[in-house]
């Protein structure tokens, strides 16, 4: 299959091309940027030196001839750019007849009215905020399969949900709100400069209070009330969410336990037990650890994935996989 990517300049676009450019099945044929970016026409190793030969890809501006070869070319288009860029786009493509990754938040959420809520805007585009299938590849696999615009999931809500979806679907959550305390490294933030994000600037700190955008995310695909806090750190990648769940009365370890077998045969994620997961664990790397310990009716469950890989690029591909018929792990360096 030939992919193009929209947004390819980013962290994620730029993780997202080099993994396509190491994949077996996949071809990276066309990396995009905006007409108006500073960096058309620059070659994507320019941008990321240690991707020098493999991404020696120019970044083309996404202009008429660019639509024209995408329709022409390409099967699958991914999008690595802002929410209402993707609003934005994504009809156009689909217009095409082309399958849609779109790695932003613009079709997690289901009405206008949560856009407005949330992102600040009206959703143009009630009918394809209906039909995009939520790319969380552990859990909603046949339907990434035959969609054709996949709504990537975020960074933050694939930890927690690949933390909590095992307790809820074992009916051992409490009806009580659960709380997840997040922290993010700064390329989550994105590369364009901003001096809240600029690194000598950045101080552990929360953001987003009662209002991120990942939360009724979080809430709509796990089916259960929560209290999300996410943190910006200051480290480069990575996530780390410690997670406040009360549990049935009566629910015992064994039940726990055993409810996170669930996810037991899944290649890309690694059930920790009582050993807590770390940053150091999963940087650069395309797994999720989770990791858990009770007391009574109290379970703090602590998860932590790769922002970059498993919260946006390799979680772009595992779609792409499924999508095209292969193990949904293929060209993430791991075997089952």
């Amino acid at each position: 299959m030939n992919v193009s990517i929209v947004g390819a300049s980013g962290y994620s676009g730029a993780e997202l091309a080099s993994l396509i450019a190491k994949h077996p099945q996949l071809n990276l044929q066309y990396c995009f940027v905006s007409e108006q970016s500073i960096d058309k026409h620059k070659l994507l190793s320019e941008l990321y030196p240690e991707h020098s030969g493999r991404l020696d890809i120019e970044l083309k501006p996404l202009d008429e001839q660019a639509f024209s070869l995408i329709e022409g070319q390409s099967d699958y288009v991914c999008l690595c750019t802002d929410h209402k860029v993707s609003v934005e786009l994504a009809p156009k493509f689909l217009a095409m007849n082309k399958k849609v990754f779109d790695l932003s938040g613009g079709f997690r959420l289901s009405s206008s009215q949560d856009y407005e809520t949330y992102y600040g805007f009206s959703h143009p585009h009630q009918d394809w905020l209906e039909q995009a299938q939520y790319g969380l590849a552990e859990w909603n696999a046949q339907a990434i399969a035959s969609a054709q615009l996949v709504a990537v999931a975020g960074c933050y809500p694939t930890a927690a949900l690949n933390a909590l979806k095992p307790l809820k679907h074992a009916q051992l959550l409490s009806e009580q709100q659960v709380i997840i305390n997040a922290v993010s490294g700064v390329t989550g933030a994105g590369r364009k400069a901003n001096i809240s994000t600029h690194f000598c600037e950045v101080s552990l700190a929360p953001y987003g209070l009662f209002t991120h955008r990942h939360a009724p995310e979080i809430e709509k695909y796990l089916g259960h009330p929560v209290l999300f806090t996410p943190h910006l750190g200051n480290f480069k990648r990575g996530i780390l969410e410690t997670i406040y769940v009360q549990l049935k009365p009566g629910v015992t370890s064994q039940q726990v336990a055993q409810a996170y077998q669930v996810l037991a045969d899944e290649p890309l994620i690694r059930l920790k037990g009582a050993v807590m997961p770390s940053i150091k664990s999963v940087a650069g790397q395309p797994f999720v650890d989770i990791g858990w310990q009770q007391q009574g009716e109290q379970l703090i469950v602590v998860a932590a994935i790769d922002n970059l890989l498993k919260g946006a690029a390799g979680q772009a591909l595992q779609c792409m996989n499924l999508a095209s018929g292969l193990a949904h792990y293929e060209g993430l360096g791991v075997t089952k």
